[in-house]
């Protein structure tokens, strides 16, 4: 009504989700994440836990549980081995 766009949710998440499956992300000049979260995401790939990944950081857990959910919204997904697969796709770490 106002002559914005408008995108439901889901429709957000699997133009996402398509982006990132296609490697897009890997070759183009944006990236979604910050340095900071770029670096939260490889520790939780690696299977560090929220206070291990705090303890390495010097940050507290809360702010790394934050970093994660900001993470999975931005990529459009919904847990770690998500996560986990996007960190492989795009070289953060090794099979």
């Amino acid at each position: 009504m106002r002559g914005q766009p408008f995108l439901y949710p889901s429709a957000v998440t699997a133009l996402v989700r398509d982006f990132v499956n296609r490697g897009a992300g890997e070759d183009a000049c944006f990236d979604p994440l910050t340095p900071r979260e770029v670096e939260i995401l490889k520790l939780i790939a690696e299977a560090h836990t929220s206070r291990e990944i705090a303890a390495t950081l010097v940050i507290s857990a809360k702010t790394v549980e934050r970093h994660r959910a900001n993470i999975m919204e931005k990529l459009g997904m919904r847990d770690r081995v998500e996560l986990t697969r996007y960190a492989i796709r795009r070289g953060l770490i090794e099979p």
